[in-house]
């Protein structure tokens, strides 16, 4: 069957997915057509056309839409969140309920215009609601290849639920255990992130970056985040996490003045500084302390049954995280989607509906489901570029060469990764044998913060060895501690606390990429080169011929390497 899945999400991340006879076949995020990023508020027209288009499909050959989103798990949350509010706060009660009655109604509508604009005006396929936290958890499970798996979803919220806890087999997802708003292990997060000067639903990953420079026990959140032993959860503290519109807020805040008042005045700037990097530290270890209790609490039997665990939702995107619990002696196989934040809705909405249509899901073995322009697309926007530029008998070795003497290239090729991490198609490459690289990408061509690591990208067959363990990582999902006798041979790729984000590179998923490291191996004896997303500070990673050609113009970067071509500004 032909599924569409369409991540239509009331605020951000929006994107559309296409399964056909149960294989992912496109797959992309708005953010990369109307470059703005995270889409916030847009409707993902672009990404469904490009779904519909990969695949030589009208409107009417789908056979399902599936939204991540369940309108009738909104209605009747609404309700249970007014009775459980009441009791203690009536008048915040009624005014929550009013405001989420009017959010629904505009949530309604713009599920409609979505299909309208994206050419469903005609024909009417059947629709599929899927709760929030379903399409999440099913974006992990399903493409996981495994039969059986404990799952667990954690973000800021879908409907009113912001974690799930629960166990797949087949085509079924059963939930273990559900925690509502206003306890968020996502919403508590996303404050703390903002607290310390970023942009919450952004600048997360900043945060657990920061997290390893500071001491967590020199800051107490116990107040803010606790584990209650009788309710067997965790409980959030309102008065300081997540109080948009509220009287406690900052202006244009989520956080409340007690914050402030506390701990002292929001982070500025970007440098390091404390007491800020004990908060960071103290935040990273209050999410990974609180997610090891929900494990244990919930899915302990289960896991000892098989030891498969898969995670998605927001906070999966945490690779520190994501350490720790592939560290725990019950889980023996972790999967992350790694397109966990909202925007991985689609596929998982898509993936949920197609498997109780009766279709057997295909494991998700890359994510190069994007956009691929030819060497016939790609020139005459070089020639119309000004810049000097050469076609290569082998792009590979020339862009190997430069590697190795130091220099910093775009490597533009193929299909666009789905999801935010950058895997060998649209992609800045760097030495890391050679100190200062990392410094020279940040300052001249990423403008962002000095601290902030850069990932690896490694031939798989070295990876063990670099990394301690056999565990698949193809998809820079998580995070391992370097072996001692490599962190001084690739000093660039590993962050302060020892540990990498690596992507392990199967020649079998990304051929052309596996042979530009195999000849920079050979001029260099190193299986590894530094690897960031295309793209700079604030913006979306790279789509286009016209978008790279942009962002050399406006950037220090000096040699993109893009299909077959070598663009030089020198």
């Amino acid at each position: 069957m032909k599924i569409l899945g369409i991540a239509a999400p009331f605020g951000h991340d929006a994107s559309a997915a296409l399964l056909v006879d149960g294989k992912v076949v496109a797959a992309v995020e708005e953010e990369r057509f109307s470059r703005r990023k995270h889409a916030k508020d847009e409707c993902p027209r672009q990404s469904v056309k490009f779904c519909l288009e990969t695949a030589g499909l009208k409107p009417q050959d789908i056979d399902a839409v599936a939204f991540p989103w369940a309108l009738s798990a909104l209605r009747q949350r609404r309700w249970e969140y007014f009775f459980r509010t009441f009791v203690s706060n009536p008048s915040r009660a009624y005014k929550k309920f009013f405001r989420n009655m009017k959010e629904y109604r505009g949530q309604a509508a713009f599920i409609a215009r979505t299909l309208r604009e994206s050419g469903f005006d005609k024909h009417q396929p059947q629709i599929h609601w899927i709760e929030h936290h379903i399409a999440h958890a099913a974006s992990s499970y399903f493409l996981s290849g495994f039969k059986t798996a404990a799952v667990l979803s954690i973000d800021g919220g879908g409907e009113i639920t912001s974690t799930l806890i629960g166990r797949a087999e087949g085509a079924a997802i059963s939930k273990i255990k559900e925690i509502v708003a206003p306890d968020s292990l996502g919403n508590f997060y996303s404050t703390m992130t903002e607290y310390l000067g970023f942009e919450r639903e952004d600048g997360e990953y900043k945060v657990m970056g920061m997290a390893p420079y500071g001491d967590a026990w020199k800051v107490n959140l116990d107040h803010i985040l606790w584990w209650n032993p009788r309710r067997r959860t965790y409980r959030c503290n309102d008065d300081y996490v997540w109080v948009p519109r509220s009287k406690r807020a900052r202006p244009d805040k989520v956080y409340s003045r007690k914050m402030i008042k506390e701990f002292g005045p929001e982070r500025e700037g970007d440098e390091l500084n404390v007491p800020y990097i004990h908060i960071a530290a103290a935040t990273q270890r209050k999410l990974e302390d609180t997610t090891i209790r929900l494990l244990e609490t919930y899915l302990a039997q289960e896991l000892k049954s098989h030891g498969n665990l898969c995670f998605a939702g927001g906070c999966a995107l945490n690779v520190s995280l994501n350490r720790i619990l592939l560290k725990h002696p019950l889980v023996k196989n972790l999967w992350v989607q790694p397109s966990s934040h909202d925007a991985g809705g689609s596929i998982g909405a898509a993936a949920y509906a197609a498997a109780q249509l009766g279709d057997k899901i295909a494991p998700m073995e890359h994510v190069y489901l994007g956009p691929e322009f030819t060497n016939a697309q790609i020139e005459p926007v070089l020639k119309a570029s000004g810049f000097r530029f050469e076609k290569c008998a082998d792009i590979c070795e020339t862009a190997s060469s430069l590697l190795k003497d130091g220099k910093i290239v775009g490597w533009f090729q193929g299909r666009m990764e789905w999801g935010p991490r950058a895997l060998g198609n649209r992609s800045i490459l760097g030495n890391p044998t050679i100190r200062g690289t990392n410094d020279r990408i940040n300052a001249i061509i990423k403008f962002r913060e000095s601290w902030r690591p850069f990932c690896p990208s490694m031939l798989k067959e070295y990876a063990s060895d670099i990394l301690g363990s056999d565990h698949p990582a193809p998809f820079m999902t998580f995070a391992f501690d370097v072996a001692p006798h490599w962190k001084e041979r690739i000093p660039e790729a590993v962050h302060v606390d020892g540990t990498c984000r690596p992507q392990v590179v199967d020649e079998r998923h990304n051929p052309k990429f596996h042979r530009l490291i195999s000849l920079f191996h050979k001029k260099t004896r190193v299986p590894v080169v530094i690897n960031t997303s295309l793209n700079r500070r604030g913006e979306p990673m790279i789509c286009s011929p016209q978008d790279a050609i942009l962002m050399f113009r406006e950037s220090g970067l000096e040699y993109l390497a893009i299909g077959d071509y070598l663009v030089k500004k020198s």
